[in-house]
């Protein structure tokens, strides 16, 4: 795991470079078993390596079979996804035991709800769901889990249908449920680009329910939809007013309103991507817990991201939303990272810091929810200060972080109007 860590540390790309089939060759003596070197490194890595790299290794295992231990690490994988939804999972073994429960993962939530997962490549062979309640009833009666629990069988092929069949003509209907597991990856991305509340919700969809009647799922599907949506509009939401929102132009007459233009996602993704790396070169490799919210896999270092343009004078605007000071509040270091485009710096406030100000910002009530201000003002010199409503500016040039080179000026054009 040191060599991995260290390259992930040293060139980032070159290991997102590498197939699983090679990841697990760096692990240990590169082959997995229970209980071994290889696999302890190898979930370790897991932990911290990104979701796109997930993805792929995800199709690698369902596309090519590895020579021996595909399905090991598709087992390894498929519990790391129950961690980016932020269930608390235990990995089973990857061979069963006389003197052991089968199980491939558990994964419980925050409500007390514990899922059983088994994880399976493909369904072309008959499962014996009698054996994977028995899996259930043994946890139980040994204390492991309790009642409020379920079973999900995760299969690696899209072609489930056999499997359905044999579910729905049983009397588990009621205690399992089915997925792919291209659609928990699509589930851990949906997670991902929205916010906090989405995890309860997406967690809703794993445990089964009576479905005759659609309206559950159709709730749950737009709540998730419009979280996403909402989290997307928030970040690109200044709600200012005044000459600081006027464009940069000197032809435009002062404290004229325009309409406000967005910066393209993708800048700001290559903003964030930048954070991060020099985050994780300072602390351990930082992980997408959602839109905006990143921390390390044991949840000690936490960030908060996020963006804003430049608006006029050399102004920056942003949000600052009550679960994000709660989420960092949880961690040993939390970090509110302000970003801004046009410029290779960040700044990487502590937690303690910007909580101790809150009562100084002024803040927005929404239907849904609240944030306060954050605006960032230049001085004579450029340095960035944070304007408090009581008039004084504080300044945040001890928080500076340098960023690689920032993108250039022509390819952000259209974002400083």
């Amino acid at each position: 795991m040191k060599a991995l860590v260290a390259l992930l540390k040293a060139d980032p790309a070159q290991i997102e470079s590498l197939s699983i089939e090679q990841v697990v060759a760096l692990c240990g003596n590169g082959k997995l078993a229970d209980h071994s070197p290889c696999s302890q490194e190898l979930r370790q890595y897991l932990q911290i390596a990104k979701s796109g790299s997930l993805f792929s290794y995800l199709q690698s295992c369902l596309l090519k079979a590895f020579e021996k231990g595909g399905g090991f690490v598709l087992q390894d994988i498929v519990n790391e996804f129950g961690r980016r939804l932020d269930y608390s999972v235990e990995s089973g073994l990857y061979q069963g035991k006389s003197n052991a429960i089968g199980f491939d993962g558990l994964w419980a939530d925050s409500a007390g709800h514990t899922i059983v997962a088994e994880v399976k490549t493909t369904d072309a062979y008959r499962i014996n769901l009698d054996t994977l309640a028995g899996y259930r009833e043994a946890l139980i009666a040994a204390g492991r889990i309790s009642r409020i629990s379920s079973t999900l069988i995760i299969v690696g092929r899209q072609d489930t249908g056999d499997l359905e069949a044999q579910v729905r003509g049983s009397k588990h209907a009621w205690t399992t449920r089915i997925i792919s597991a291209d659609s928990l990856a699509k589930l851990v991305s949906l997670k991902e680009n929205a916010e906090l509340d989405s995890v309860s919700k997406i967690h809703d969809l794993l445990i089964p329910f009576e479905y005759t009647r659609l309206d559950k799922i159709i709730e749950i599907a737009f709540a998730v939809a419009e979280d996403t949506t909402n989290a997307a509009e928030l970040e690109q939401t200044p709600d200012i007013d005044g000459p600081e929102t006027a464009p940069i132009d000197p032809a435009t007459p002062p404290g004229t309103r325009v309409p406000y233009s967005p910066t393209p996602s993708e800048i700001l993704g290559r903003i964030r991507e930048q954070i991060i790396s020099t985050l994780s070169s300072t602390y351990s490799p930082f992980v997408k817990k959602s839109r905006a919210l990143y921390w390390t896999a044991d949840k000690t270092v936490r960030a908060a991201i996020t963006i804003s343009k430049e608006y006029a004078s050399g102004n920056f605007w942003y949000a600052y939303h009550p679960d994000w000071d709660e989420f960092l509040s949880e961690g040993s270091v939390g970090l509110f990272v302000l970003g801004c485009v046009g410029r290779s710096e960040a700044f990487a406030v502590p937690f303690d810091w910007i909580h101790k100000r809150i009562g100084f910002l002024n803040v927005t009530e929404r239907e849904g929810g609240s944030h306060f201000h954050i605006h960032l003002h230049p001085n004579a010199t450029g340095e960035l200060s944070l304007r408090l409503n009581n008039g004084e500016n504080e300044p945040i040039q001890q928080f500076r972080i340098q960023l690689p080179a920032a993108p250039r000026a022509a390819a952000l054009s259209d974002t400083r109007k």
